[in-house]
């Protein structure tokens, strides 16, 4: 998983990867609020989800306490991080920023 997760967050175009546990529930709040994001940017940004508990070392190395934390990459750069539910409007608004 590692390799291909990194390959993924070096890509030249925007990902957003949401750290998740299927036993959370502020995780299952944010799902249906990223499709929205998805729908609304549409081929301007991609978004993988990733279960913690199946993947402890790539959410240990980018020090995932807890769950959801969203973290914004290109390049493999990390450009903004936030932990918790975030409504759809303020997530398209700090993605935007770096298009």
């Amino acid at each position: 998983m590692k390799s291909s997760f990194n390959d993924i967050i070096s890509s030249s175009e925007l990902v957003l990867v949401d750290f998740h546990a299927d036993w959370c529930g502020p995780c299952k709040m944010l799902a249906p609020i990223l499709k929205e994001v998805k729908h609304e940017l549409k081929e301007s940004i991609k978004i993988v989800k990733i279960d913690v508990d199946k993947n402890q070392i790539v959410a240990s190395n980018y020090q995932v306490r807890g769950v959801p934390t969203m973290i914004l990459f290109k390049n493999g750069n990390q450009l903004w991080r936030q932990s918790g539910v975030v409504q759809k409007n303020d997530i398209v608004a700090t993605i935007k920023q770096y298009l």
